[in-house]
């Protein structure tokens, strides 16, 4: 059996309790996006689990491949869909939560005893003609030798999904419904659209009552700053005459 250290020890209990806090923060979490970074947490501390225990590839691999690239494919996804979007909690079938969870517990302890079972008194073969030359050219020579058709088919497929998500997210629009900057421009300086910020009530105004047009530089009345819910208050005179030219 090989000796671990004591750093190791404290290592592992370290960031297998992170791993297994982020993994619980992932299961728990109401909001998709906390989900989400929950499982970046147990992700970092499995990278570095794999750093400790001397396979630096795998280790920067799972920190740079699954935490940096596929996690934010997931946030990219999960902003695209809607992070707001809730599940209905309703149940079609009576029961079904109480089922998947015990299905869940039933299958999880199902792996662990047949991991446990196979890898018991089973010891390493082959890691040190592999790692002779170091781990990262171990792992390179297996991947584009013995296994360069299984690396080839895996990249493959992983392009091929992100094809078919991109045209499964795509949303063909026709020419007619493509507006342009020019076009938008004209469109907002168009006859009863207003382009910039409506004046609030009370602007320019004698009154401090909202159903009481504010005053333009001009001194005019605009109905503009006006509520559609509230009646517009009819001006005597004095108000509606620019200010100073009152008789």
């Amino acid at each position: 059996m090989t000796h671990v250290s004591t750093g190791e020890a404290v290592a592992f209990w370290i960031l297998g309790s992170l791993a297994v806090i982020g993994a619980l923060g992932m299961v728990l979490a109401r909001n998709a996006v906390h989900s989400a970074l929950w499982l970046v947490v147990t992700m970092l501390n499995l990278g570095f689990l794999y750093v400790i225990n001397q396979a630096p590839f795998l280790g920067f691999v799972q920190i740079i491949v699954y935490t940096g690239a596929i996690m934010m494919l997931f946030l990219f996804v999960l902003m695209l869909v809607g992070r707001d979007a809730s599940d209905s909690l309703i149940e079609t079938l009576r029961g079904q939560r109480v089922a998947a969870i015990l299905l869940g517990a039933g299958f999880a302890a199902l792996v662990a005893t047949g991991l446990a079972r196979a890898l018991e008194g089973t010891p390493t073969a082959g890691l040190e003609a592999a790692n002779q030359n170091g781990n990262v050219q171990g792992l390179a020579s297996l991947l584009f030798t013995k296994y360069v058709f299984a690396f080839e088919v895996t990249s493959a497929l992983l392009i091929t999904a992100a094809v078919g998500a991109m045209i499964l997210a795509h949303i063909e629009r026709a020419k007619g419904d493509r507006a342009d900057q020019v076009t938008r421009m004209k469109e907002r300086f168009l006859p009863g659209n207003y382009p910039g910020p409506k004046p609030g009530p009370g602007v320019y105004a004698n009154t401090m009552s909202v159903a009481a047009p504010a005053r333009l530089p001009d001194g005019n009345g605009t109905e503009n700053s006006i509520s559609p819910i509230l009646p517009v208050r009819e001006l005597t005179a004095s108000e509606v005459a620019p200010k100073g030219t009152e008789k």
